[in-house]
């Protein structure tokens, strides 16, 4: 661009002139940017092809000489680990929801029942809902307070 006004008014194909600055055709080369563009296509395009062929060869190569390592433990069978595994690990068979739901069962089960647990002292087990029923009608039995020990 030069800075020195060429031409007053109006220019070449109706476009204004500016008084301090004038745009000259010759300053930006589009023809070289176009080429430069043209290139670099060119140099992307050539750079994805070679790096898809070495990719190739290198996997082929890999494939070719890759041999598995040797077992760690020599050839002893697999063995499972000692008892207790992981439920849905290998070497135990049951479901674990399976398992899960007997659980809760048996759980509910044992807080429902009534029995004796020794009929000789009167101690017996009763369900969880009658003892949360006794305890709010009469209260806690008193707990005797620890003796305090004694410092040195």
């Amino acid at each position: 661009m030069s800075t020195e006004p060429q031409k007053k008014g109006h220019g070449e194909e109706g476009r204004p002139v500016h008084d301090e600055v004038s745009f000259e055709p010759r300053d930006v080369r589009t023809s070289t940017i176009h080429k430069f563009l043209i290139y670099l296509g060119i140099t992307i395009i050539l750079s994805y092809g070679l790096t898809a062929i070495v990719y190739r060869e290198l996997t082929h190569f890999w494939q070719d000489t890759y041999t598995a390592p040797p077992p760690s433990r020599g050839n002893a069978a697999a063995t499972l680990p000692p008892e207790p595994r992981l439920q849905e690990m290998p070497g135990h068979l049951s479901d674990p929801q399976k398992d899960s739901r007997d659980k809760v069962k048996a759980d509910t089960e044992a807080n429902n029942q009534l029995l004796w647990i020794d009929k000789n002292s009167g101690i017996a087990q009763i369900p969880v809902s009658e003892a949360m029923k006794l305890i709010s009608e009469k209260g806690l039995p008193a707990v005797p307070v620890a003796p305090a020990e004694k410092k040195k």
